[in-house]
C-alpha cells in the first residue's frame, strides 16, 4: 500500500504528497523509502522568500500564485510557522493565508512549524523539498517563518532568495546587514505604495550593488510579474 501512495505522489496525486511529507517529517511509516527518492537529483529551482516579520510574505506568494496560476504552472509552497508551545505544530496554517488557492489542483499548499530551530527553516526542509523535487512540480517556494536574521539557512535551501522589505525598515538596514542583506539574491519592497517606498528603494539599490530591487504591493498585484520575472532570469544565469 505504501508504494502505491509513493507512486501516486510522484504522479501529482496531492493527498499522497501530503502522506509522504508526513512521514519525512516525523520519521514514521515509509519515511527511508521517501528519503531514498529525496535524495534523487532534480533540476525543479527552489525560490526561498524571507524578511521580517509584516513585511507582507505571505501576501506576495499569494499575489504570485495568481500569476502562475495565468501561466498554467504547477507549483508547491512550503510555509514555515511559528511552532505551537504544546504539540510542536504550526501556528499559522495554509487554511488562514492563501485560502483561495487551497484546493487549486495545479498548486500544493503545506504548512510546516519551524520546531523551535533558529534558522526560520523545518529540521526536515532539505528531505521534504527534495521529496517535492520529484513530484511534477515546476518549481517551489519557501516562505520562512520571519524571525529576523537568523533566517540565513535559507541561503542553503534555495536557488534564489527574495527579501522582503517595507519602505518602514529603512532604520533597521544596518542592522540586517550581517545576516539577511547577504543571503538575498533579489530584494522586493512590498506595500510600495505607503510614504517614503521611492527613496527607500533607491538607498537599497545603493547598498545592494548589483543586486535587482523591485518595487512591489502585492494587495494591488502591482510589480508581481516584474518579481517573477526577474527571478526566473536568475534561476536561468
Amino acid at each position: 500500500m505504501m508504494e502505491t501512495i509513493i507512486k501516486e505522489a510522484l504522479k501529482g496525486d496531492r493527498k499522497s504528497i501530503a502522506r509522504c511529507l508526513s512521514m519525512l517529517e516525523n520519521n514514521a511509516g515509509a519515511a527511508s523509502a521517501c528519503l531514498e527518492i529525496a535524495s534523487q537529483p532534480s533540476t525543479v529551482p527552489v525560490i526561498g522568500i524571507t524578511g521580517p516579520p509584516g513585511a507582507g510574505k505571505s501576501s506576495l506568494v499569494d499575489a504570485m500564485l495568481g500569476v502562475f496560476d495565468q501561466q498554467h504552472k504547477k507549483v508547491a509552497v512550503l510555509c514555515i510557522d511559528p511552532s505551537s508551545p504544546f504539540h510542536s505544530g504550526a501556528l499559522l496554517g495554509d487554511r488562514i493565508r492563501m485560502n483561495r488557492w487551497h484546493d487549486h489542483p495545479n498548486f500544493y499548499i503545506r504548512s510546516l512549524s519551524s520546531r523551535g530551530t533558529t534558522g526560520g527553516l523545518h529540521p526536515k526542509i532539505r528531505e521534504i523539498i527534495g521529496f517535492l523535487k520529484q513530484c511534477p512540480f515546476d518549481l517551489i517556494l519557501l516562505e520562512t517563518v520571519g524571525v529576523g536574521q537568523s533566517e540565513v539557512d535559507i541561503a542553503r535551501m534555495a536557488d534564489t532568495k527574495i527579501l522582503v522589505l517595507v519602505p518602514e525598515a529603512g532604520d533597521e538596514i544596518q542592522f540586517m546587514k550581517s545576516g539577511l542583506m547577504e543571503v538575498a539574491d533579489i530584494f522586493a519592497v512590498n506595500k510600495s505604495d505607503r510614504p517614503g517606498a521611492d527613496l527607500f528603494a533607491k538607498r537599497l539599490k545603493q547598498m545592494s550593488g548589483d543586486r535587482p530591487v523591485i518595487k512591489t504591493t502585492a494587495t494591488r498585484n502591482e510589480g508581481i510579474l516584474t518579481l517573477i520575472e526577474t527571478f526566473s532570469h536568475h534561476i536561468n544565469k
